[in-house]
């Protein structure tokens, strides 16, 4: 499993998330290009067809340490080209980005995208263009029962790149509210094992809820046959593993991930959580030292500012930000859209370029399934996120009712997808020459 470097520094001013200087930008605009591998236009040459350019905006790509202002030619489906007033032919369409930021398009580690099949999906179309989200994963919203009929009326016809984390109950959150673990004959090991294997190019492990309310008397047994299960597909299978007034100790459930395993719901305020008594529990900083992967999974009730805060503070930060949106948690007042998740981490402190990492590259590497996604570089899927950085006081909530004050939010413009545009939630500058 590919390791992930770590990028939790806390921004050193506000300067991470404002525009750069015009002289940083010239630098930039051709010398970060042509480090990153970017196609330029030279002097005399034929210009370039593109299917698209996106033009003028601040492009930033943590994976190759790339910011600066440059346009972003677009074609068959893949960035063709980056550079400073790339040529677009007459009828190619142009999407005017000046003054507004532009990144790979947002990877969520956690959403809940099974309409009709789980009890909580949504459709992952509808809410790509409200939160620029291009690649979703579905975390355990089917189970062996049920995943084919994921994988073949949702995934296949969806525009958004869908992954999983199959459920090991073979009902997945069919049942819900229901809690399905409360049943251990629905944790059927050899069937898990069996349908991760025969889809390993969509399903990156198995997904297992440990909460009192979800497991009752079966404590950590879940979680064993998560694992066990991730071991015998013979995949390399992670485990994400959902935590929240987890049962017994937590230290004990901490001890049992490994490397490359995921922690969701990080920074729950549930009970038993990560940070007790002010302080980070030994065993989840031993347990990140050692590569467990420190997920936010922010949803209708796992996260807490206060165990956030001080998280951060004893370095103990997210590899990754993610929504964990569905039907309930779309329509709570934390609001736990991708965008609005990440603007609460600038709230707390993360810089800018740590915060785009978070919710593309670093996902990107978890999945590990398509070369160059959750980058803008030269070659990879055309997949891109357009956002204004709106620089004005903002009140965000936390799923236990605590307020804290920020001054920026990040809002989608737009949202381009394999080259291909979903609509305009906000107004933007289209054009055709």
């Amino acid at each position: 499993m590919p390791s992930l470097d770590r990028l939790h520094c806390r921004s050193l001013s506000g300067a991470d998330a404002s525009l750069i200087s015009t002289s940083r930008r010239r630098v930039l605009q051709w010398g970060t290009a042509l480090s990153a591998g970017a196609v330029l236009p030279q002097a005399g040459a034929a210009a370039p067809v593109f299917d698209l350019v996106i033009r003028g905006g601040e492009m930033l790509d943590p994976s190759v340490s790339l910011r600066g202002v440059m346009d972003v030619g677009i074609r068959h489906g893949a960035i063709a080209a980056l550079g400073v007033d790339l040529p677009a032919a007459t009828g190619t369409p142009v999407i005017d980005a000046h003054g507004r930021l532009v990144v790979p398009g947002l990877v969520d580690l956690h959403a809940h995208v099974y309409p009709q099949g789980s009890a909580i999906g949504l459709p992952a179309d509808e809410l790509a263009p409200l939160t620029g989200t291009t690649t979703c994963v579905s975390a355990g919203d089917a189970g062996a029962n049920n995943f084919s009929a994921f994988r073949h009326f949702i995934a296949a016809p969806s525009r958004t790149r869908l992954f999983a984390f199959l459920h090991i109950s073979t009902i997945g959150l069919a049942g819900f509210p229901v809690h399905e673990m409360l049943n251990l004959d629905y944790a059927d090991v050899g069937l898990a094992a069996k349908t991760v294997a025969e889809n390993r190019d969509i399903v990156l492990g198995l997904k297992v809820r440990e909460s009192q309310s979800v497991v009752g008397s079966n404590g950590l047994e879940p979680l064993r046959r998560a694992i066990k299960a991730a071991e015998e597909s013979g995949t390399g299978a992670r485990v994400m593993c959902h935590i929240g007034d987890a049962p017994g100790e937590l230290s004990a459930l901490l001890d049992m991930l490994r490397p490359g395993d995921i922690l969701t719901h990080a920074y729950s305020g549930a009970g038993n959580n990560t940070v007790q008594n002010g302080v980070v529990l030994p065993a989840a900083l031993a347990a990140r030292a050692r590569g467990v992967i420190v997920d936010v999974g922010h949803g209708a009730g796992s996260f807490d500012f206060t165990v956030a805060e001080r998280a951060l503070d004893q370095g103990f930060g997210p590899d990754t930000i993610s929504s964990d949106i569905h039907a309930l948690s779309g329509n709570a007042p934390s609001e736990p859209f991708l965008p609005n998740v990440m603007s609460k981490f600038l709230a707390l402190g993360m810089s800018l370029e740590a915060v785009i990492a978070a919710a593309t590259v670093r996902p990107a590497q978890v999945i590990d399934r398509v070369p160059l996604l959750g980058t803008l570089q030269v070659g990879a899927p055309a997949d891109v996120t357009i956002l204004d950085v709106v620089r004005k006081p903002v009140e965000f909530i936390d799923t236990r009712r605590n307020r804290r004050r920020g001054e920026q939010q990040l809002k989608v413009v737009q949202t381009v997808r394999a080259g291909r545009p979903f609509g305009r939630p906000y107004p933007l500058p289209f054009s055709y020459p």
